[in-house]
Order: C-alpha cells, then structure tokens, then sequence
C-alpha cells in the first residue's frame, strides 16, 4: 500500500496519525468545525485523550484439546512430621593417617560434615517411612603419643557416617510419595575411648565414638481426585492392601 498522507514522521503506509488541520494543512477532513474533537490523538497535542481509546482486544485463546471432566487431580497430605536421624559409627585409631598409636591421649576431635555431600534413600511400607542414608565427614584428631605431652600430633580421616530411621505414619502405602526437604544437624558428638575390637580380636579402647544428630521434616502425599461437589476418592484404591510376602527393598549404592 502507498502513502496515503504528506511526507512526514506521523504518516506512515496505514496514512497519517493526525488530520492535515492538526499540520496547520487545512481544516480537518474527518471531524466537522463543530465537532468537540478538534484534534486527532495526543501525539498532535489534544486535550482530549478519548481520541486515542483503541479498545484493542486479544482474540481469543483456545484449548489444544477440550476437557471432558470438570474433575481435578491434587496431592493430598496423609501425615507430617517433624523427625530426627541419627548417623554414628565407632573409628579405630587404626583408621587415621598417620596411625594413632594405642595407648595416645587425645586432646582434641572436629568433626566437620558435608552436608552437599548427603545421600539418602527413601521408602514407603504400610504405615512407616523408612529413611537410610550416609553423610560425608571429615575426622581431625589432635593427640599425643603414650607416656608424653609433646609434641602434640594430628591425624585426620575422610569417611561417611551411615544414618537410618523408620518413621510411624498410619495411613501410610507403598504406593505414596515422601516429600523431605534438606536435612539439618542439630548436634555433633565425639567421645574417644569407646571399646573396639583390634585385627587379634582382643578389645580395647583404642577408638573413637563420631555421632551427628540430623533433622528434617517428612511429609507424605497421595494423589486423589476431588469432585466439583468436594467429594474424594483414590486414585488407586488398592494401593494400602496387604501382601503375604513382606516387602524387601535393595536400595542403589551411594
């Protein structure tokens, strides 16, 4: 399509924004002098902005298929709970390098997790969440050896602190789903001393007791679908039916 108007910025190939009087070209072509809209739009200065009312309007959208149920599918809470995990296990002066000779004082143990590092399995059998996992840790023992004070030695260890708990949810099926945010460390414990069991099998005290007190919180949902009148029902009604062969899970290494 051509120009319709005069060669300027407010024409353009859908023709000109304002009137050739709105210029100063000449009286106004679409509006009469007695009409009250002595001026187009705002752009050529009108003092009345109901000029430019467009009243645009967005057509309408479609559905890519039409829904055939005014049913709805939603997640709903069987049980929450607050509960505590507990990962502990005895480590042998063995197991430290360098080795800590029997018999040395400790003097000092830190204990520094990672909690990026966590790794946990989670599963459902009637009425209980069973949770078992492992957290990484860093052991770092100060000590001196039997019979002194000095010098003052350290020896560290990098391993993992297995962690398990089964938690009661009546109501509870294999077939729910677990939502569990990250989990959180209340208490760090150390304790040396603590009888272990050496390569001859004699017993000593050469070892040290490492326990992390974690904490989180479980929830457990099922999906159901509700009504337009709020009425409930299952998705899957027999998910809570019992077996007679009790259920064996293998879970994937961390």
């Amino acid at each position: 399509m051509g120009n319709f108007g005069k060669n300027n910025s407010m024409h353009s190939n859908w023709g000109s924004a304002c009137s050739d009087s709105d210029w100063g070209m000449g009286n106004d072509s679409r509006f009469g002098h007695d009409s009250k809209f002595k001026k187009s739009c705002n752009v050529c200065k009108s003092q009345d902005a109901s000029a430019c009312n467009c009243n645009f309007r967005a057509p309408a959208r479609q559905l890519a298929a039409p829904l055939n149920s005014d049913c709805v599918l939603v997640n709903s809470v069987v049980g929450s709970k607050a509960v505590q995990k507990v990962a502990e296990t005895t480590l042998p002066f063995t197991a430290f390098a360098p080795v800590i000779p029997p018999g040395s004082t400790i003097r000092t143990v830190s204990v520094v997790p990672n909690l990026a590092g966590i790794t946990r399995n989670t599963t459902i059998i009637r009425d209980k969440v069973v949770n078992i996992g492992l957290i990484p840790v860093t052991v770092t023992v100060t000590f001196t050896a039997p019979g002194t004070t000095t010098p003052v030695l350290t020896a560290t260890l990098a391993t993992s602190l297995p962690f398990q708990e089964h938690t009661d949810f009546p109501g509870a099926c294999p077939e729910d789903m677990v939502v569990e945010p990250p989990l959180t460390i209340e208490g760090i414990f150390a304790q040396p001393g603590v009888p272990v069991i050496g390569p001859t099998g004699l017993v000593t005290a050469n070892a040290i007791l490492v326990k992390i007190v974690l904490r989180t919180t479980i929830t457990v949902t099922r999906q159901v679908i509700v009504d337009p009148n709020g009425g409930i029902c299952d998705v899957n009604e027999r998910r809570c039916e019992t077996t007679t062969t009790p259920t064996t899970n293998t879970l994937p290494a961390p």
